[in-house]
């Protein structure tokens, strides 16, 4: 069964092209994707990323419990609101799911992806068994156990700030003073709402934590002061542009981080031990995460094969960039390919040459090529 949104009639009411999205019926654009994407980077869209799961931990045992479950260290959250992005690894280091994780007062609370939800909080549970005094508690409205739930949308773009004050205008200072990769939690007349400078596009942007039942009216405010929607189309052109892997695309149990771009997450400092590590400590790298520019004609997708004098390689996201009128891509290449050199990649039995780069093509509007 295809799982809505609180907001699926208003993506309706919209216009909005709906498709399945990892078990939700989701909105892919309202009309023009293009230019949804070229909004976002020029003013401020408002996304529906309610699919997406918020799972509290607490308890005495939840700092020593998010220590062994996480790839990257929670000991960097040292303030109340810090945010920290990191991978969930199985015994053999391979990636389970992509996330981030708070600091909220006395507790922390977690962002998953939709489609692992579920499986990720088999795991949790399974891990949680060695833990005596900890809850883990998720707080989407579709999931077992679930407590007071909360729905999700992103703010992004350049006018984000001025997007949200129209909506919030008591907290128009105090919300431009987070800090990006911050957070703050606010009694408003909607409840309380966290609001995160996170985000997904390569954009200034916050993400706001509602109680589902304040939801539907926040979203029409924001329709109503102007701010276009936009689907998981531009979303999915904004994230790629800007570097920021989609799990089941560009990682999955069967690579670890080290090979999907992400060794940046992981914390091996001083023999630090997390579930996966011991692995981590053993592998030998034999891929590199790149990027890829085309040269030829023809638009890069995912599981296109790379040529490279070392072997062959395969693209995992890739499309046409609005942004640079270029088609761009990740891609898993032979450990040796090295930035600036040419490969080959086969578009429709043609082999068609191809830039390797830093898989970062456009951050705050600038093209990083």
């Amino acid at each position: 069964m295809v799982a809505n949104t609180i907001f699926h009639q208003q993506h309706i009411d919209l216009n909005a092209k709906m498709f399945n999205f990892g078990g939700w019926d989701m909105p892919i654009h309202y009309g023009s994707q293009i230019g949804e994407h070229l909004h976002t980077r020029n003013s401020v869209s408002i996304f529906d990323v309610s699919h997406m799961a918020v799972v509290d931990v607490s308890g005495k045992d939840a700092h020593s419990f998010l220590e062994n479950l996480l790839a990257n260290n929670i000991n960097k959250l040292t303030d109340e609101g810090q945010a920290l992005y990191s991978c969930m690894l199985n015994h053999d280091g391979g990636i389970l799911d992509d996330l981030i994780v708070y600091k909220i007062d006395n507790f922390y609370r977690l962002v998953i992806n939709a489609s692992t939800a579920v499986n990720d909080l088999e795991w949790m549970g399974a891990v949680a068994r060695d833990y005596t005094e900890l809850k883990v508690l998720p707080r989407r409205s579709n999931i077992m156990g679930m407590q007071n739930p909360l729905v999700l949308l992103a703010l992004q773009g350049p006018e984000c700030l001025i997007a949200i004050s129209k909506v919030f205008p008591l907290l128009s200072e105090e919300l431009a003073a987070i800090p990006y990769f911050g957070s703050k939690v606010f009694d408003t007349e909607f409840g309380e709402v966290m609001f995160s400078r996170t985000g997904y596009t390569g954009e200034d942007g916050f993400e706001l934590f509602l109680p589902l039942k304040f939801g539907n009216k926040i979203w029409d405010l924001f329709i109503q002061h102007g701010v276009l929607p936009a689907g998981l189309g531009a979303r999915d052109t904004l994230r790629i542009e800007a570097g920021y892997n989609l799990y089941g695309q560009d990682m999955e149990p069967r690579f670890n981080p080290f090979d999907c771009g992400l060794a940046w997450t992981v914390d091996l400092s001083n023999n630090r031990q997390f579930i996966g590590s011991q692995a981590l400590h053993h592998y030998s790298r034999s891929y590199s995460f790149v990027g890829l520019i085309l040269i030829g004609k023809g638009i890069l997708r995912s599981h296109q094969v790379v040529k490279t004098e070392f072997g062959d390689g395969e693209i995992t996201s890739g499309t046409f960039s609005p942004s640079l009128q270029q088609s761009i891509a990740f891609a898993r290449v032979p450990l040796q390919v090295q930035l600036g050199s040419l490969v080959q990649v086969v578009i429709r039995d043609q082999l068609i040459s191809a830039k390797v780069v830093k898989p970062t093509f456009v951050r705050k509007g600038k093209s990083l090529i």
